[in-house]
């Protein structure tokens, strides 16, 4: 007969055994026996300062891998803390395992202390969830859990373990193949489909590929690329797929929508053929549906089917994992070249380019200059708001999961502790976090994190003294009247140092390139304080509800 061993050791064990190297978490009564079980293990754990910080560090370093990310928290409020992280995972499926202590199972339902009914809450923010009543189900539960989190749609799944269920004693068995009847996902596509689709985009002549952050997360940029210039397309990417494609190729558009380049709206605008990969139809991309590619018949080839016709109606729809169905369609295509649509697409560039003027010290200027000086090679992660769409439109983005945003839920707080999880992920990598003074005030406790573990994450905080993005608005579509978005902030450099980080103050464009050159040379963690334009807008913007043509700025 094997040694017993207890529920955390079994759940170590099978951590191992899926390959997770960090948890990012933080203790609590209801997972002390897991934690006692990490306490001689060789797993790394980030002592985290808040939950929602876990979730979001083990969020970027998912996105920085392509690997779930791990997280942790006890029962009650550390678990409902969690929350916010979960969702933001969800929303951009991002593969997730979060674990949660939960009261004795004997307890449960008896609104015990600490207690929350976890699984109830976030069964609409996961992809499964799992309660685990018998400490003989964990090794099954941990290993379907990350086999549900990473194949298919990726997202996040939570498991809640009951104290006894963690303290209780069983043998470590190794759990057998996953066999999960009502989940198969698709990844080989209908060949019909992909004939179908080939088929229109041989007819096109103005054919646009609007690709979204299903190219980054089923690794099929290489072929996005390829598709790109055999027919010779155009390429805007959604937020979230910004590093899908390169942004310095010829054939890049840069970021459609909202606040997405004008040429790349105008293409959408006069497209004749739309060929949208591993993207959503998001309202801040279509603007008002009605009037989205109005000239166009439109190819959707997405790994999850549901999403096919919910938003845009849909000519070819082709379901399969992203980068199989590119494969599967390269190989019928044909070589094609549409020299006056891209003719007339450069001209567009070359009127209406991404622009701002030198007066004062601009935030667009700070982000160019930290492109420049990384070589455009660096990771960022963003805040949300208009931090995150000046890093969106001003960076130069070549590569895959170098771009690490909250797109779906805009999640403010989430860019300091996701550039955690990125550099725990990636050490030899320079990360920044693009922020604002508002939202930087979110998860600002974390500066104990990058202290204690030795991270040189560098936040540049974009500071103009508001919640900048409700400003914006507020100047545009509510006659100036800033309804308590004016914010103060305390002083930054003083916070980092009280921490034992490195603070530097920019009032002046003449003083960023020396301040990012020391942050980028730091082995400590920096925050970057840029006293900004207070009243700098992100453009172009097209206004809610209306159509992609009519920008403003």
């Amino acid at each position: 007969m094997k040694k017993k061993v207890s529920g955390g050791d079994i759940l170590i064990k099978s951590l191992k055994r899926e390959g997770a190297e960090v948890i990012f978490g933080y203790p609590g009564g209801s997972v002390l026996p897991i934690y006692d079980a990490l306490y001689d293990a060789d797993i790394r754990h980030i002592l985290m300062r808040h939950e929602q910080a876990a979730a979001h560090a083990a969020d970027g370093y998912a996105r920085a891998t392509g690997r779930p990310g791990v997280c942790m928290a006890t029962s009650g409020p550390g678990a409902t803390n969690l929350v916010t992280g979960i969702a933001t995972a969800f929303m951009d499926s991002s593969p997730l395992v979060a674990f949660t202590g939960q009261v004795p199972t004997a307890l449960i339902g008896r609104d015990s202390f600490q207690e929350a009914d976890i699984t109830g809450v976030t069964l609409p923010v996961t992809k499964h969830n799992f309660l685990v009543k018998d400490v003989r189900d964990l090794t099954r539960t941990v290993k379907e859990a990350f086999y549900i989190a990473k194949t298919g749609r990726p997202g996040p799944v939570l498991v809640d373990i009951p104290k006894d269920v963690s303290g209780g004693m069983a043998e470590y068995l190794e759990p057998g193949p996953v066999d999960l009847p009502g989940y198969k996902p698709v990844v080989n596509p209908d060949p019909a489909a992909v004939l179908a689709a080939a088929g229109l985009i041989a007819s096109a002549r103005r054919p646009v590929i609007y690709a979204g952050g299903g190219v980054v997360i089923s690794g099929a940029h290489g072929e996005l690329r390829q598709l790109a210039e055999l027919i010779m397309a155009p390429v805007t990417t959604t937020l979230m797929g910004i590093g899908g494609f390169p942004g310095n190729h010829p054939l890049s558009l840069g970021m459609l929508g909202m606040h997405g380049t004008r040429y790349a709206n105008y293409a959408i605008c006069e497209c004749d053929v739309l060929i949208a990969v591993g993207a959503r139809f998001d309202d801040r991309v279509t603007g008002k549906v009605e009037t989205f590619a109005p000239e166009a018949k439109i190819i959707h080839i997405d790994i999850d089917e549901a999403e096919v016709s919910k938003n845009v109606r849909v000519d070819v729809p082709v379901t399969g994992d992203v980068r199989v169905v590119l494969q599967k369609l390269l190989e019928v295509l044909k070589g094609a070249s549409h020299p006056a649509w891209v003719d007339k697409i450069n001209t567009w560039k070359k009127e209406y380019p991404l622009q701002f003027d030198d007066n004062g010290l601009k935030p667009q200027y700070v982000i160019k200059e930290i492109d420049r000086l990384t070589g455009g090679k660096a990771r960022i992660t963003t805040e949300v708001g208009q931090n995150q769409m000046w890093a969106a439109q001003f960076y130069t983005y070549t590569r895959p999961r170098s771009f690490i945003s909250s797109g779906g839920l805009g999640t403010m707080g989430f860019g300091f502790p996701a550039a955690i999880g990125v550099q725990v992920a990636c050490p030899e990598e320079t990360v920044f976090d693009i922020a604002g003074d508002g939202s930087i005030q979110m998860n600002i406790q974390e500066l104990a994190t990058v202290v204690s573990n030795d991270l040189p994450v560098n936040v540049a905080i974009m500071n103009n003294g508001f919640l900048g993005m409700v400003r914006q608005w507020q100047e545009l579509f509510y006659k100036r009247r800033y309804s308590y978005t004016e914010i103060y902030g305390p002083d930054f450099v003083k916070v980092a140092e009280a921490y034992g980080a490195e603070g530097i103050r920019v009032t002046k464009p003449a003083e960023v390139g020396t301040a990012l050159e020391q942050a980028i040379a730091s082995s400590r963690p920096v925050f970057l304080d840029f006293v900004i334009e207070r009243e700098e807008n992100v453009m172009p913007m097209v206004p809610p509800g209306e159509s992609l043509e009519k920008m403003l700025g």
